[in-house]
């Protein structure tokens, strides 16, 4: 049987987005700055590292669910991007709060940063750069992919919507995969023709064949009773 690839797609991949890419990146780094640069039984090292990892999941979560739901995916998506403003708000809180500085945009050290964050997107090279790096320079790179990566989702959001506008919901794929397997299969539903609605074509004839067999039988004319 030949599959429908617009009916509940199977090749979503949420692996290959650049989103989920620089979002685990996010959370690598995440994980190494709570742990190394906030004190043991500080409750926002979990709140950090529950958004990132939020920031995360819910991009893979929301194009899985996206299958069957539309609302559901662009609803995970925002959330996604909602996590992302969390953190964001607490590596600028860090900062500021201990007198470090958040590099301008035009600093050529953001600059250079941003360079690099969109050349890579593998979270292992973040992973062995920061090792020896301070807690300034790792809470600026964070607000950099976390900068890069909410334009990422805010393309991702509108392409969604785009792409809800012109192919609609799960019950619009469904009603149209089922009308196309239709045509496909020489079906006529207005004749009554083909597939198993074929049926209906003659089936007022046989109820009522059998409505008058039933009668003659109970007024004694024809079969057991009537001999």
């Amino acid at each position: 049987m030949e599959e429908n690839k617009d009916f509940l797609r199977q090749d979503n991949n949420y692996r290959t987005l650049k989103a989920f890419q620089k979002a685990e990146c996010i959370y690598d780094v995440t994980f190494f700055f709570a742990h190394k640069f906030l004190s043991i039984g500080d409750r926002t090292i979990d709140q950090m590292i529950q958004a990132a990892r939020s920031g995360k999941q819910n991009l893979a979560e929301g194009n899985i669910d996206g299958i069957t739901s539309r609302e559901m995916e662009l609803k995970l998506t925002n959330v996604n991007r909602a996590s992302l403003h969390e953190l964001l708000l607490d590596y600028e809180d860090y900062l500021r709060v201990r007198g470090l500085e958040q590099w301008a945009y035009n600093d050529p050290r953001c600059v250079q940063t941003r360079a690099f964050c969109k050349q890579h997107l593998d979270s292992a090279v973040y992973r062995e750069k920061i090792q020896d790096r301070t807690d300034e320079v790792i809470a600026n790179l964070a607000i950099t992919l976390i900068h890069q990566c909410d334009v990422l989702i805010r393309g991702l959001i509108e392409w969604k919507k785009r792409d809800f506008i012109e192919r609609g919901g799960i019950k619009e794929e469904m009603y149209q995969a089922r009308k196309d397997w239709q045509r496909k299969n020489g079906y006529n539903v207005q004749n009554g023709q083909g597939g198993r609605s074929g049926f209906s074509g003659g089936s007022g004839v046989h109820r009522g064949s059998h409505a008058t067999d039933c009668n003659n039988g109970q007024n004694g004319q024809g079969g057991a009773n009537g001999q």
